[in-house]
């Protein structure tokens, strides 16, 4: 009887659930869970403290890339895999990071929506799981307007947050959402400027696009580090709270593989090369010297680390997984 009583109660609790993003999250493959060998991982979410600040690491999946076809010197690229005992393509992380300052619950990106295919576009779901739904977003702060960053605002054309006021550096809007650079553009980056219509246009035309110029202050603890160069507004976001700082730099770092050890190495997705070799080094100098923590967006997830001064360019530091979840404030 009391069996049959926890299964009831079980199943009401599983029929009361809220349900995932079905329209671009598939479902667990449920054919294999008898044998404890599942298509996906579990959840992706993962949690700490920053000072009094609660800051989540949310998976929007991978993009698999061949980054020796998508890189300057493909030689170097492939050798710097082969000596890590990686194959080509390599799935590159998708991050997106939560902060939530007890006033607001700022997204800082989207990830990639509906525009990658499967193995992208598990942000809604991998928010609920850590206990968060999308309306609860009043702040997203887009590091730069590209798919798999600005990708996951909308989906079929509709807003996935719907209270959201999205922020972004003045130069992505003017660059991705114009008519007259769109024609000037390279054949390779037009489909940037369809998906920045097709997922960004929604909030503009709300009147939920705000728009600042370099390095700034958002909002208490909140400041904008200019980026440029990869995007004409690439933005990383320093988050302060107690003496504890938290870097998140949208696309510095493409292949901690490569980049890291040579930052001249650039992506055939910069906009401007040399600006953004140029940006790249003088934010790994700068973390390097004042030793703040970093969330890099394509690092494997979640993307948590320190960057390390080396006789020739730079190394990463992860930070050691805990299984505990200190408190705010401690």
């Amino acid at each position: 009887m009391k069996l049959k009583l926890i299964s009831l109660l079980a199943a009401a609790m599983f029929a009361s659930a809220p349900m995932a993003w079905a329209d671009s999250v598939a479902a667990p493959d449920q054919t294999t869970a008898s044998s404890g060998w599942a298509a996906q991982q579990a959840p992706g979410y993962y949690r700490f403290a920053l000072g009094d600040f609660r800051v989540t690491v949310l998976s929007d999946g991978t993009a698999p890339r061949d980054v020796s076809k998508i890189m300057s010197k493909p030689d170097e690229v492939r050798a710097a895999y082969a000596a890590s005992h990686e194959t080509l393509p390599v799935e590159l992380s998708i991050n997106c990071f939560l902060i939530d300052t007890g006033s607001h619950k700022m997204l800082v990106d989207t990830g990639a929506g509906e525009l990658f295919g499967a193995g992208s576009g598990q942000l809604v779901a991998n928010l609920r799981a850590a206990g968060y739904q999308p309306q609860d977003i009043d702040v997203i702060l887009l590091t730069h307007i590209h798919g798999d960053h600005s990708g996951g605002l909308s989906v079929g054309g509709q807003p996935v947050f719907a209270n959201a006021t999205v922020y972004v550096d003045r130069h992505d809007p003017d660059y991705w959402l114009s008519a007259s650079v769109e024609a000037a553009a390279p054949a390779d980056h037009k489909t940037t400027f369809v998906q920045s219509h097709k997922t960004v246009d929604p909030y503009v035309n709300a009147g939920k696009l705000k728009t600042f110029d370099g390095a700034t202050e958002l909002f208490p603890d909140v400041s904008t580090v200019a980026e440029h160069g990869h995007t004409p507004g690439l933005t990383g976001y320093m988050i302060e709270s107690r003496g504890q700082r938290l870097l998140l730099w949208g696309d510095i770092i493409h292949s901690a593989e490569v980049q890291f050890r040579d930052p001249t190495v650039t992506v055939d997705y910069d906009v401007d090369p040399k600006q953004a070799m140029a940006s790249r080094q003088r934010v790994l100098s700068d973390a390097a010297k004042q030793g703040y923590l970093v969330g890099a967006a394509h690092i494997s997830f979640p993307g948590l680390g320190h960057v390390r001064a080396e006789s020739k360019g730079y190394s990463w530091a992860p930070v050691p997984y805990s299984v505990m979840l200190q408190k705010p404030g401690q």
